[in-house]
């Protein structure tokens, strides 16, 4: 827990922090094979020197923050890829190789995040009580990979973040929380379930939430989720945004944004005085270089 204190005071005092771009769209990119209805999750697995590179080329950039290739390790997800006997093995693995990276990095302080997603590639969900079962032995099993905290990813619903939410925190780690936003068609800001922004910011005021990212949603969007996070929210606010499109399970990249406007992005919600800031699917290592640039004042 020092490490994670140590970088919690600098934000507390004032500092903005980058974090990682897309691993798990990396990989693809990278030629790593999907697994099906597990999407980019099986890297740790099948190809682990390419998901150790990619948390490598992250620190380079200078991420102080890394988080594992696990949005697609879900219990569920691998049960429907045919992988669900391996689902302490992937997620250990993922968490164990971005440590890896990390000490083979010049970033020995950099943090190690668990991402824990309920996203279902199937369409189908399992009970709230299986998901809090599965998310309580995932998020031990990255806690004793050595994990320093966990990332939720892709909040879509308030019930299902609640109870994921939940079954993490029993883990004894700090539980940060991603929420992907679209607006719907009166332009007010949801949940991708279309449940009001409003509403989970406020569903998540009492539940022990250092930080509040918005996460996975299109960077166009970005600025609206910041005024209400800035109306009610009064924890540690973060943005990792994503650039491209996905068709049929796969990332498109010829749409990505490019690097230096992506920054350009990152630096208005920069002047908002948000505490960590990087990228989500799409956004690339030479994304976070440029942005590194902005941030630090070296590429």
């Amino acid at each position: 827990m020092v490490r994670y204190e140590a970088l919690v005071t600098r934000l507390r005092a004032g500092e903005t922090i980058m974090i990682d771009g897309g691993t798990g769209t990396e990989c693809e990119r990278r030629g790593i094979p999907q697994l099906e209805n597990a999407w980019n999750g099986g890297g740790a697995i099948s190809h682990p020197d390419i998901v150790r590179s990619i948390h490598k080329d992250y620190l380079e950039q200078g991420a102080e923050l890394i988080i594992s290739n696990t949005f697609a390790t879900s219990l569920h997800a691998l049960q429907a890829a045919g992988e669900g006997n391996r689902f302490d093995e992937y997620n250990r693995a993922a968490v164990e190789l971005a440590i890896e990276a990390r000490n083979a990095s010049n970033r020995p302080n950099a943090l190690v995040a668990g991402g824990i997603s309920y996203w279902s590639w199937t369409g189908q969900h399992p009970p709230l009580s299986e998901i809090e079962a599965s998310i309580a032995q995932q998020s031990v099993v990255m806690r004793d990979a050595g994990a320093d905290l966990l990332m939720l990813e892709m909040m879509i619903d308030i019930d299902r973040m609640l109870t994921t939410l939940a079954a993490a925190q029993t883990s004894g780690l700090p539980v940060w929380v991603g929420i992907s936003c679209v607006p719907n068609s009166d332009a007010v800001m949801t949940l991708w379930n279309g449940e009001p922004l409003v509403d989970a910011v406020a569903a998540l005021a009492d539940s022990n939430v250092p930080l509040l990212s918005i996460m996975h949603t299109d960077v166009k969007y970005v600025d609206a989720c910041l005024d209400i996070l800035q109306d009610h929210w009064h924890g540690m606010t973060g943005v990792y945004a994503h650039s491209g499109t996905s068709v049929d399970g796969k990332w498109v990249f010829h749409d990505t944004i490019l690097p230096k406007d992506y920054t350009e992005y990152c630096q208005s919600w920069m002047k908002r005085d948000i505490h960590v800031i990087g990228g989500c699917c799409g956004i690339r290592p030479d994304h976070m270089e440029h942005l590194a640039g902005a941030l630090y004042g070296h590429g």
